[in-house]
């Protein structure tokens, strides 16, 4: 790996999979299955060894950064790879692969159609997200943006039916408008600072934007981000995209889509605005409300729901409030937790969706009331699920634990006390809603006699959804495992405040 200059990197990152999705829509149709997930697996290794070979590098303080070509003046498409975008990139490509392990399993066990357009999108939606992680400002940022959400239209749509259809069209109308909004805004910041660059603490100050104009051109901005993260009210487009394959489901919730409008929020907040110009406008104070109302609101309604992929969306969209509200926050400790929380929502809640996909290409149930008795046919599973359910409640061991409570602290050394009440009261919520689940399951009598015709799901589908429950236990026990990310988490959370004394209070 050395033989490749660590500057180009991130380019080939992006690349990999971007050529993977073009020889898989040009070849697919025309060659055998297994070769053609072949490309996938192949792209999905290349690119976690080019992440994964940027760590050390970030980790020391050293500079990545390529500069392609001039968009307009003084603006060049520009990578640069930061603490806080390696974070994001390690997920989504260690998370692409094992999804693609899945994908095979579920897609081929449920004899979907359009497989072909399927890993195509996958694979650009991915190319997408590095772009994401490694955008150098915003108008790279709003490239690769937009590029995520026209590749995440055909699999949303995947049946092609008239409810897919109509999901997809408001999958369409909420982020498309919203990411024009996000570009005008942009076009206002440029005129007047002169500059995209994003910025470690941001690089507007009250003297280019006073206090009203600063707070609308704030939401303008930031509607991009938490539309795709599911804050509400602009969150209906998450709930409808269930109609899509499990895994689709997968990618939106835990791998690249909401976790990219999460990020959006970090990079608008604390790399454009800066954590003092947000709290002066008002901006996050606003931010933080309507997180903490997404997070109670949500795990009510998910209390209702007995279908369990709806369930785990409500859910979805709570806990990417989790990273909402520690941005809000503004504090170093809140901001390493939140950033942290991204890696532990994607771990956790790819093991939930991947449980419930197991479940439905096994026993054709997607209503937690019809499951009575199938955790004694599914037992790896549904040990699986609980894992993951502990984690997503924040219990310590696992890895929902170190990223809540590093929120909490900085809620609490900020006085944001309720704040950090909020999350203890959503733990409870999040136990109240997907325990049943585990109970039900395990449940004796009486039990569904169909069950006994059932076992665990292939091997396709179980070894991923193992990794992903085993991954969550380890980094709970130790979170610097490996690559060191909350290493990195933490030290996002000190750039970005290093010039404000470590808080905004």
């Amino acid at each position: 790996m050395n033989l490749i200059s660590l500057n180009i990197r991130p380019l080939l990152a992006i690349l990999v999979s971007l050529c993977a999705s073009g020889l898989i829509y040009v070849l697919g149709d025309h060659i055998k299955e297994n070769a053609r997930e072949a490309i996938t697996f192949i792209a999905a290794i290349i690119k976690i060894v080019l992440v994964y070979s940027m760590v050390p590098a970030v980790l020391a303080g050293h500079t990545i950064r390529l500069e392609l070509f001039r968009i307009v003046d003084d603006v060049d498409f520009t990578l640069n790879v930061d603490t806080a975008g390696i974070v994001f990139a390690c997920s989504a490509s260690t998370l692409w692969l094992l999804t693609s392990i899945y994908s095979v399993g579920y897609m081929r066990g449920h004899g979907e159609k359009n497989q072909t357009g399927y890993y195509a999108s996958f694979a650009m939606c991915l190319s997408a997200a590095m772009g994401i992680c490694f955008a150098a400002n915003m108008i790279t940022f709003f490239i690769f943006f937009e590029v995520l959400t026209i590749a995440t239209y055909p699999l949303v749509v995947h049946y092609r039916d008239a409810e897919c259809t109509r999901s997809g069209r408001k999958y369409l109308a909420y982020t498309l408008i919203s990411g024009q909004i996000f570009f005008a805004a942009m076009v206002i910041v440029y005129s007047v600072s002169g500059n995209m660059e994003f910025k470690p603490g941001g690089f507007l100050d009250k003297s280019m934007l006073p206090a009203p104009w600063a707070l609308v051109v704030f939401m303008m901005m930031i509607g991009a981000g938490i539309v795709k993260a599911g804050v509400m009210p602009l969150h209906s487009w998450l709930p409808a995209a269930m109609v899509a394959p499990t895994p689709v489901s997968a990618l939106l919730h835990a791998v690249v889509v909401v976790k990219a409008g999460a990020f959006a929020t970090l990079r608008v907040v604390l790399y454009v605005f800066g954590p003092k110009l947000a709290r002066e406008c008002g901006g996050a104070t606003i931010l933080a409300w309507m997180a903490v109302a997404t997070i109670l609101i949500s795990s009510l309604i998910a209390l209702k729901k007995d279908n369990l992929k709806a369930r785990l969306a409500f859910s979805t969209i709570g806990q990417l409030s989790y990273i909402v509200l520690g941005i809000a926050i503004l504090s170093p400790l809140s901001t390493a937790g939140a950033l942290y929380h991204l890696v532990a929502h994607a771990f956790m809640k790819i093991t939930l969706f991947m449980c419930a996909g197991a479940i439905f290409v096994t026993t054709h149930k997607k209503d937690i009331s019809e499951m009575v008795g199938l955790g004694r046919r599914m037992p790896v599973t549904m040990s699986a699920f609980t894992i993951a359910s502990l984690g997503i409640a924040g219990f310590p061991f696992f890895v929902g634990f170190v990223s809540k409570a590093n929120i909490i602290m900085g809620a609490l050394k900020t006085g944001q006390l309720l704040f950090g009440a909020t999350l203890i009261v959503s733990a409870v919520l999040a136990l109240t809603y997907l325990m049943p689940v585990v109970l039900i399951t395990f449940k004796r009598e009486p039990v569904n006699p169909e069950f006994n015709t059932y076992g665990e799901a292939s091997k396709t589908m179980l070894v991923p959804l193992l990794i992903t429950a085993t991954v969550s236990v380890i980094l709970g026990v130790a979170p610097n495992f490996g690559l060191h990310l909350l290493d990195l988490a933490m030290s996002t959370g000190e750039a970005v405040f290093a010039h404000v004394g470590g808080v905004i209070c």
